[in-house]
């Protein structure tokens, strides 16, 4: 064989390796920003920490399905490396193996099995996602979250106030939190947010609570939360809403009943008392659509 056979018959597996080398330290790197970000772990498939009840549920199918999807690919990579050593070719093959045209039970196996996985990963997905979005339980707080270009309003619906988020200002200085709006929850209380939007379409997430559902014009959409851990997180829109997207962030604080109560005081002295009204909307809401209205 020729050197210049040799060199390109060795050049495709110089790429392979090159690639790979290339895909391997790729996905290390946005391991460790997701981790560091997220500050996922192991034990959570590298999702955030769930700090709600709905979240633990995320996590636990998350975790059922990688676990069952790593354990096909160890099957199947085993399966591999069976039939490499086993029909592999010997010194004194001079004849191909039997060629077999079709094999009834193997074809049966290979279609029926890939059915069955598939129907049992769309049962505990459709369970799950049906417990994430049912809004049958009474909440123990209502919060309307308005989501506008490009900030986002809050109304407290049982305490009668509200409070205006404007658009966050990013300098790169500090204190740039203190431009954007913070929505606080009670802990181990039920909330339910009603979404609505102003103007296009919004996205409300809060990646700690690792749910987040879609804000349509003329729509009122809901889901609830019962947080099970105080802290600060964060909040942001996920659905490209225009120019200043990027910006459209919010402040999330979980806080004890006490803390939460003297938070609503504040807005109330402060004189944002009521209801910020919705009919501000380029669209109105569609027949059968409503928002709560306030008691307190």
């Amino acid at each position: 064989m020729r050197q210049h056979d040799l060199i390109s018959a060795r050049r495709p597996g110089r790429r392979l390796g090159t690639w790979a080398a290339v895909g391997a330290l790729t996905a290390t790197a946005l391991g460790g920003c997701a981790s560091g970000n997220l500050r996922g772990t192991a034990s959570s498939g590298w999702l955030p920490h769930a700090v709600t009840e709905g979240g633990e549920r995320v996590t636990t199918l998350w975790i059922g399905a990688w676990i069952t999807l790593i354990g096909v690919g160890l099957v199947v990579i085993g399966l591999i490396v069976w039939c490499l050593v086993a029909y592999r070719r010997k010194k004194d093959d001079h004849e191909l193996p039997v060629q077999l045209r079709y094999n009834i039970p193997i074809e049966i196996l290979y279609t029926v099995v890939p059915m069955l996985m598939v129907v049992v990963f769309f049962y505990y997905t459709a369970r799950d996602e049906a417990a994430l979005v049912d809004t049958s339980t009474k909440p123990d707080v209502t919060i309307n979250v308005i989501g506008k270009q490009w900030s986002w309003d809050f109304n407290y619906i049982e305490a009668n106030v509200h409070e205006v988020g404007t658009q966050a200002i990013l300098t790169g200085e500090p204190g740039a939190e203190k431009t954007i709006p913070t929505l606080y929850l009670p802990v181990n209380e039920r909330t339910e947010f009603v979404l609505t939007t102003r103007d296009v379409n919004h996205s409300f997430w809060i990646p700690a609570f690792l749910q987040k559902m879609d804000m349509i014009p003329g729509r009122v959409n809901r889901f609830q939360v019962v947080p099970t851990q105080e802290g600060g997180f964060k909040g942001k829109c996920a659905e490209l809403c225009g120019a200043y997207h990027s910006q459209m962030l919010f402040n999330v604080k979980v806080v004890s009943r006490q803390e939460y109560d003297a938070h609503l005081a504040d807005l109330r002295a402060a004189g944002q008392t009521g209801l910020l009204d919705n009919t501000l909307n380029r669209s109105p809401l569609m027949n059968g659509q409503a928002i709560p209205t306030g008691g307190n």
